[in-house]
């Protein structure tokens, strides 16, 4: 027998190649989603519309307006602002020179208006201008609402604008009251004072909360007027007790506020 019979046969493997084309028509899974995510979006806030009321609705624009913190101006130019250029930042779709001749009054005169850019500059400029106010607008925060510029005073851990539980002023609320009394002095727009506090977590007796943000309206009503400010000018004092929260936690000491709001003068005042 020949060595070649015994040989191990050769096996040949034949590897078919399928061409296939590149990965497509996933395009508009992305785009399907993206109408699916915005139709959920509307029909939410449809919803919400529907179902809320006007204090609520009027809370939630709040909780999503934008706002802008005042704190320290450092050396290095950064405004409190964020670099933001004060010229540009515009509340309200009328500028300064769109205003009508009885919004505008004469050069260097009050003037009721939506626009509160100088306001908020003097502002800027006032915390620079010693360590003390720079320390007392930390307590600040400002934001435009359809109401009108708001004022936010707040306490800080350790740094309360009032006594625990009571009205008495702090030196920090004193010194916040005179530096507003003075850019309030730049418009002639009304103002309304509006008190809110933390929860608690025990409900007492006498329930604090209601009388609480009350009296601290009233009291910053009191400093203001103490200051020059023009009584006929206050359109409105409320306290909400703890009714709309600032802070996540209720019982966090952000949620004792003050809010002043320059109302937008629109001829019908409430």
């Amino acid at each position: 027998m020949s060595r070649q019979s015994n040989a191990a046969p050769t096996i040949i493997k034949r590897k078919k190649v399928i061409q296939r084309s590149g990965h497509h028509g996933g395009a508009w899974k992305v785009a399907y989603a993206d109408f699916v995510t915005a139709m959920m979006a509307f029909f939410l806030m449809l919803w919400l519309l529907g179902v809320t009321t006007d204090d609520q609705r009027r809370g939630l624009a709040e909780y999503f307006a934008p706002s802008t913190a005042i704190r320290n101006v450092s050396g290095g130019g950064d405004s409190m602002f964020g670099n933001e250029d004060m010229r540009q930042r515009r509340t309200s779709p009328r500028s300064s020179e769109d205003l009508s001749a009885s919004d505008a009054g004469t050069q260097g005169q009050p003037r009721a208006t939506d626009s509160y850019e100088d306001m908020l500059q003097r502002l800027e400029g006032l915390g620079a201008e010693s360590l003390v106010l720079s320390e007392a607008l930390r307590h600040m925060l400002t934001r435009v609402t359809d109401e009108g510029l708001v004022i936010e005073l707040f306490d800080l851990p350790g740094a309360p604008l009032f006594a625990e539980d009571g009205d008495t002023p702090r030196p920090v609320a004193e010194v916040l009251v005179g530096v507003l009394a003075e850019v309030f002095g730049m418009v002639t727009n009304r103002l309304a004072v509006e008190g809110h506090t933390r929860s608690y977590t025990v409900v007492q007796a006498n329930d604090p909360r209601w009388g609480l943000s009350t009296q601290r309206g009233e009291r910053m009503r009191q400093m203001l007027e103490g200051e020059g400010f023009d009584p006929a000018r206050i359109a409105r004092v409320a306290g909400h007790a703890d009714r709309r929260l600032m802070h996540p936690n209720p019982m966090a000491v952000r949620n004792n506020r003050l809010e002043l709001i320059l109302l937008r003068e629109t001829g019908n005042h409430r």
